[in-house]
């Protein structure tokens, strides 16, 4: 790789030593290495003076521009800190409220399964052993939709692939059509099942 050539920012450099700016600060700001600043430094006799030869005025009296880099930084890093914990706090309010809706959901068919169990009369139990028939599943499965940065998701509970009703008619990669409403979103298989 070719070195670049330092000669055309001399009065900058010039100026950046004067300050006190360190190498490594003024080697980022050019976007060179720091020995190439520390070689320039010394093939142009730059030198840190305390009092700027031009002027007369006396660096010491004026602002540390290192200080203020610093506090620039640190600004910056508590920025970033504060937008991360708004962002975890946020996450776990979405948590939060998620998780309640499941509670509710979870209620709700609660109360819905004792009302029909209430209606029906209990059925009598046959004395001979054996297997019963399997429910699919003892009730809804879970699921979340996803509002991810890469796209929208639905992530269903490992428990679909138990039901046989998935497994039969669901599973592998399928074409769907999704109707949104209010209240729901609708999810059909389209295509081979169309003259059904």
């Amino acid at each position: 790789m070719a070195r670049r050539s330092l000669r055309p920012q001399l009065n900058q450099i010039r100026q950046w030593v004067r300050q006190g700016r360190t190498d490594a600060w003024i080697a980022h700001q050019l976007e060179v290495t720091t020995q190439q600043i520390a070689s320039f430094k010394r093939e142009n006799e730059l030198v840190a003076d305390d009092v700027d030869t031009e002027t007369g005025a006396d660096f010491d009296d004026e602002i540390d521009l290192r200080a203020e880099d610093d506090a620039l930084i640190a600004a910056e890093l508590e920025a970033a800190q504060a937008a991360k914990a708004k962002a975890e706090a946020e996450a776990a309010e979405a948590k939060a409220k998620e998780e309640a809706a499941r509670a509710k959901a979870r209620k709700k068919q609660a109360e819905t399964d004792d009302d029909e169990d209430g209606d029906k009369p209990s059925r009598r139990r046959g004395r001979r052993g054996g297997r019963g028939r399997r429910k699919a599943h003892a009730g809804p499965l879970e699921g979340t939709f996803d509002h991810g940065e890469e796209g929208y998701g639905l992530w269903l509970d490992p428990a679909v692939q138990d039901d046989p009703v998935y497994a039969e008619h669901w599973a592998g990669h399928r074409p769907i059509e999704i109707t949104i409403e209010e209240d729901q979103i609708v999810i059909r298989r389209v295509g081979e099942d169309d003259d059904e």
